[in-house]
């Protein structure tokens, strides 16, 4: 009863390690994201951390414009970014779970 357990936590540790080199790796993984006429772009990694943003010249001259592009470009690229993120560690989180009866639907 105990290996069983002891080999649950290590298990546990293991998928841990697994999860945190994930997140290390999406550090690297990059999301751009563009409005629809190509005036703003906006580059994030798949851990949603702004890595550049390049406005168009033509955007300057309103302020209101600017903002409303920036919301919505960015909150795009957040979405993208978000999706990656969950994805790629709830594969991580998934393969390093130990085997407990019943846990199959709390994975869905």
């Amino acid at each position: 009863m105990f290996g069983d357990l002891m080999g649950m936590m290590g298990k546990l540790k293991e998928a841990q390690k697994k999860v945190e080199a994930t997140k290390e790796r999406l550090n690297t993984v990059m999301v751009d994201e563009q409005s629809s006429d190509g005036k703003l772009k906006v580059t994030l990694t798949a851990n949603r951390e702004i890595k550049s943003i390049s406005i168009d010249d033509s955007l300057l001259e309103d302020k209101e414009q600017l903002e409303d592009y920036l919301i919505l470009t960015l909150n795009k690229a957040i979405e993208k970014a978000t999706k990656i993120n969950e994805v790629e560690l709830a594969a991580v989180a998934k393969e390093g779970m130990p085997n407990i009866p019943g846990m199959d639907a709390f994975m869905k």
